[in-house]
């Protein structure tokens, strides 16, 4: 029997890897996911449904001149009229089909061995702009600025009320991501309790700090700088980059290189380098994918929770 030559064994083995599937455990959750490097394909081999331009082709609750047909605003930026008048560049409304409401008590009960306390809580959204046809891609950064300046002052105010624990900010873009309404918008939901995944992150980072003494995304952040496999752009703020234990194909995480636990306490310099972050990557993936739905949350901290160093 012929012994074969390192080298070539080396290079067999390599060739064999790289077309079996893998899997990759979550440094934070400890979740596994299944990595099949073998199918790995181009952005074009992917089956998927672009999202058309949004087009004036009905009424718009959201359209300038509409300003009736929302509920009144909670916040807007507008260089002149009176509130709920036309003027404005961007409006944060409660939703008209709120998920929770903010008036009552939890009334916290306990129905045998099952636990179940009243819907308090906030849905609002926030009217991007003015102009039916523009997604967020296609804003200029002032315009993002302002949505995520509006988020951030919504949540400073929202964790005023003791009862809310947790802030979802997010906006869901295409009809397969979960939009009713093609005019730009995000959207805010204040919740009474912490979700488990939410719950699961948190524990995950803290079990890593008391371990290493280190922030798990801090190290995330240094290593993926340093190896720039999964990295997708860097400013002097933020890292772009697709996680290592990833979920969904083209999932993207937009990282801080400074530590901050909680995304209401952004400085505005951070505020103004993440809306050009987030237009930009939202821009590139609408190239390679051909103007995707899509979904983006930000992930912050329990509003109720002081800094967290983990």
């Amino acid at each position: 029997m012929r012994t074969p030559r390192k080298g070539a064994s080396r290079k067999r083995t390599r060739r064999y890897n790289a077309g079996l599937p893998e899997l990759r455990k979550d440094p934070i959750t400890g979740r596994w996911v299944i990595i099949a490097t073998g199918r790995a394909q181009r952005p074009s081999d992917f089956s998927r449904e672009s999202v058309p331009p949004p087009t004036r082709g009905g009424f718009c609750p959201f359209c300038y001149g509409n300003e009736s047909k929302t509920p009144p605003e909670i916040l807007a930026y507008r260089q002149d009229g009176q509130a709920n008048t036309p003027g404005w560049s961007l409006r944060v409304v409660p939703s008209k089909f709120p998920a929770l409401r903010v008036e009552g008590e939890l009334n916290r009960q306990g129905e045998g061995m099952f636990d179940r306390m009243n819907g308090i809580g906030a849905h609002e959204v926030i009217i991007e702009s003015p102009e039916h046809e523009s997604t967020m891609s296609e804003l200029p950064d002032k315009q993002v600025k302002e949505v995520l300046w509006a988020l951030r002052s919504r949540v400073l105010d929202l964790r005023q009320d003791r009862r809310l624990r947790f802030a979802v900010l997010f906006k869901n873009h295409g009809v397969t991501a979960g939009a009713t309404l093609q005019h730009s918008h995000s959207q805010l939901i204040a919740l009474p309790v912490i979700p488990k995944r939410v719950r699961e992150e948190i524990d995950g980072a803290k079990a890593y700090f008391d371990y290493k003494e280190r922030c798990i995304y801090c190290d995330m952040v240094h290593q993926e700088t340093q190896a720039t496999v999964r990295l997708i752009l860097e400013t002097d703020r933020f890292v772009v980059l697709s996680p290592y234990a990833a979920r969904f194909p083209f999932e993207t995480w937009i990282v801080p290189r400074r530590h901050e636990s909680h995304f209401e306490e952004s400085e505005a310099t951070t505020v103004e380098n993440l809306a050009w972050v987030l237009r930009e990557t939202l821009r590139k993936m609408d190239k390679v994918l051909e103007r995707p739905a899509y979904n983006f949350m930000i992930h912050t901290a329990p509003i109720q929770e002081g800094h967290l160093a983990h």
